[in-house]
């Protein structure tokens, strides 16, 4: 395994991390006697063989259902001081709740701290202010390190980058989980300004979010040999210094395996995705024009400054994927949790959009006139049954 110093925390980091969000039972709490035993041993083997890999990195979260209480039916027993623990609790109105909720990930852990903890879901501007104010989240997060509950504490958000850079810029933490990888190349300047105040960077769901690689369709495979997509997205993500370590959210032991193989190319990861990027983009080019991807963010608003909260900006990524990279089935999946999943999927999707506002909103826009007519393709070809959160799945 490769190691990466976990910016100010100092820890060495995996670069896989060991995720615990698709292992466990249930995404609710449930009575430990409902637990299947073969499920139990499925994560405890898919434990140990993340730490076979020298993945010693082991997240989890309170909102991940029985994760946190199956793992410490687990945890207690291996060696403590061999693994970075993280958990993450969400920030509360009132920090008092905030501190319940981490005793309570604490009882389902048996353990007496966790290295790494999170507040988890800094999803928009309220849930900031929950933390940084005066008495709240984040001053609560910082007594608990001062009673040796925790090591080091971030954030994890799946907020518009103007959110995150404020978080971020609070210099109030110590490292971010985040999204960025190959089809999501927004938030790279919040990447740089973590990496800038020397803060750990860790990426959410580079595989899944990244365009349900683990089913790559077969444009994705033959545009990415001789890597695998999942590959080349994992060494996409590493070839960047300011990146230390990619989430793998494991269901069984095996998942590690084509991560890992991807590994034998660490050293020359710049190198060796070079070309398949080059593919990729070229075949973007040809699919949407040479102009689209340079000039269709331009003075493009975030979706609360959109009339009806139309998330323009999400809408447009999963349709220029879709269409120039056949990741269609991935892009529904997304399309269809917009105004379905809160704040962690904000903004709505183009049921219902005034093309006139949206055209009097995009004047600075090189795509004006044609994004209204996109938006009602976009929602022909992606429109589907509402979906879920894994967390509000069955």
């Amino acid at each position: 395994m490769n190691y990466r110093r976990f910016g100010r925390t100092d820890l060495q980091m995996p670069v896989l991390s060991c995720g615990g969000m698709r292992f466990q039972h249930k995404w609710d709490d449930v009575a430990p006697k409902d637990v299947p035993e073969d499920g139990q041993r499925n994560l405890e083997a898919t434990i140990l063989r993340a730490l076979e890999l020298g993945i010693n990195h082991i997240e989890t979260a309170r909102g991940y259902g029985s994760s946190e209480m199956q793992l410490g039916w687990i945890l207690p027993k291996l060696p403590r001081e061999k693994m970075i623990v993280q958990t993450k609790v969400a920030p509360s109105a009132k920090a008092r709740d905030f501190r319940a909720t981490f005793a309570t990930s604490m009882r389902y852990l048996k353990l007496d701290h966790v290295d790494l903890l999170s507040l988890h879901g800094i999803n928009n501007a309220e849930l900031l202010d929950w933390t940084l104010r005066p008495g709240g989240c984040l001053e609560e997060a910082r007594q608990l390190q001062r009673e040796g509950r925790c090591r080091h504490i971030g954030f994890t958000t799946h907020a518009t980058t103007d959110v995150i850079l404020r978080a971020i810029e609070s210099d109030a933490f110590d490292y971010v989980n985040l999204h960025w990888y190959f089809v999501n190349d927004f938030n790279w300047a919040a990447v740089e300004a973590a990496a800038a105040r020397d803060m750990g960077v860790f990426i959410i769901s580079p595989t899944d979010k990244g365009g349900m690689l683990q089913q790559p369709v077969a444009k994705m495979r033959g545009l990415c040999a001789p890597l695998t997509p999942m590959q080349f997205n994992d060494l996409y993500c590493l070839a960047r210094p300011q990146i230390h370590t990619l989430s793998i959210g494991a269901a069984r032991p095996s998942d590690f395996d084509e991560h890992v193989a991807a590994l034998a190319h660490y050293d020359r990861a710049a190198e060796i995705i070079a070309p398949i990027e080059t593919r990729l983009r070229a075949e973007m080019e040809r699919a949407l024009g040479s102009d689209w991807w340079a000039g269709v963010w331009r003075d493009l608003p975030n979706y609360g400054a959109v009339p009806g909260e139309v998330n323009l900006q999400e809408i447009l990524r999963l349709w220029s994927f879709a269409k120039a990279l056949d990741l269609t089935e991935w892009a529904k999946m997304r399309y269809n949790l917009m105004g379905n999943a809160g704040h962690w999927f904000p903004g709505v999707n183009a049921a219902h959009f005034d093309a006139a506002k949206i055209r009097a909103l995009l004047n600075d826009n090189p795509f004006a006139d044609r994004i209204p007519r996109i938006l009602a393709e976009a929602h022909a070809m992606l429109h589907d049954e509402q979906q879920k959160r894994l967390s509000e799945s069955d």
